[in-house]
């Protein structure tokens, strides 16, 4: 069976924090169109685990350079747009996985939204650290969630195997940076590509319908 439309998003990139947003603002019934998948560093175990089944992790670090120009383009961004935002103070030594997985066992708990609402209200518009089992543990308490049971995800093996589903996803279907979004055979990669994808949801929508 075809794969529904899908977006590779990450809770630690403002690109697709803001695409996201705009998305789920244009098509408030997004989630039920598209295939969220995170995208996010593995950490060593699942490393291992990615590269026994034979997958690789395209990402490469970005230059200071590049950083600083990423800074200043979120804020223009995030102005033009009207969104709170606060950068949050990355040391480069995050566990990222973290946050990705436990956003996983929110979403086999059925709270994914909340969840995504609540960390990145805490990231992009706070600008704390959700890389941190405590603090993220606080984070989710403070938003009415089971803050233990998700920063625990880490250790659930289920959904270990399902995070690594999620790199091999990453993997074969070579993304390489996030947004990035996957329709059919088309894609479109980065949040000035939102429009163009759109466009062309609401056209696979269309043909849909007409041949329903």
């Amino acid at each position: 069976m075809r794969r529904p439309p899908r977006l590779y998003f990450s809770l630690r990139s403002p690109f697709s924090w803001m695409a996201v947003r705009q998305l789920e603002e244009r098509l408030p019934n997004a989630e039920e169109l598209i295939e969220y998948v995170p995208f996010t560093e593995p950490d060593d175990v699942s490393m291992a685990e990615l590269d026994s089944r034979g997958g690789e992790f395209h990402y490469i670090a970005m230059s200071k350079a590049k950083h600083l120009y990423i800074l200043a383009d979120t804020k223009r961004l995030a102005a033009k747009y009207g969104y709170a935002m606060k950068w949050p103070l990355d040391t480069g030594h995050e566990w990222w996985e973290l946050p990705h997985l436990g956003w996983i066992k929110a979403r086999e708990l059925g709270v994914h939204r909340e969840y995504y609402r609540a960390v990145m209200a805490a990231r992009w518009e706070r600008g704390e650290n959700i890389c941190e089992r405590e603090e993220l543990r606080r984070i989710l308490l403070e938003a009415g969630l089971d803050g233990d049971t998700l920063v625990a995800a880490p250790e659930d093996p289920a959904i270990r195997e399902k995070g690594v589903q999620a790199l091999m996803d990453v993997y074969e279907d070579d993304v390489f940076g996030v947004p990035y979004f996957k329709l059919g055979r088309h894609r479109f990669w980065g949040l000035d590509r939102l429009d163009d994808f759109v466009a062309a949801l609401e056209e696979s929508l269309l043909t849909t319908a007409k041949k329903g």
